[in-house]
């Protein structure tokens, strides 16, 4: 289980953290990404594309909602900053990719909340200076229920 907090002193460090990161993915995996305009989110999964194989250029897809990349699985990179309403999520099928056979990564994660299986890896970006960042990324697994014995 992945559970780590990193202090990265610059954008190389970042994007370096997101490529160790891509060696833990495996097919279906949904990277939750969540922090401030400007912490780093973007960096992260160019460092993530990176070390899935990708070879284009990777950008955050600021006016549409999803990219997708070609690399060892298919990479759906989505950008969520200018969803209204977490319901508009149903009109591109997000399903498909969430619960898909690629791997999604999915920046401003918070605005998908109840959008999102529930085993993910949750990664938490956050400003400490101009060029440190506080990165905190935790695997998420489903809670198992309780078995009821009954006598």
């Amino acid at each position: 289980m992945i559970n780590k907090k990193v202090i990265t002193s610059n954008s190389k460090q970042t994007k370096d953290l997101g490529n160790k990161l891509a060696r833990k993915l495996r097919q279906g995996s949904l990277v939750a990404l969540s922090g401030s305009l400007g912490s780093g989110k973007t960096t992260m999964i160019k460092g993530i594309c990176q070390g899935l194989g990708v070879k284009e250029l990777v950008r955050s897809p600021c006016f549409v909602i999803m990219t997708q990349y070609k690399g060892k699985l298919p990479i759906y990179h989505f950008d969520l900053y200018r969803l209204k309403n977490p319901e508009e999520l149903h009109t591109i099928g997000y399903e498909e990719y969430f619960y898909g056979e690629g791997i999604c990564l999915v920046e401003w994660a918070e605005k998908a909340e109840g959008f999102l299986p529930e085993q993910r890896i949750d990664v938490f970006l956050k400003i400490i200076s101009e060029s440190e960042r506080e990165i905190k990324i935790k695997e998420v697994k489903p809670k198992t229920q309780k078995k009821i014995k009954i006598k």
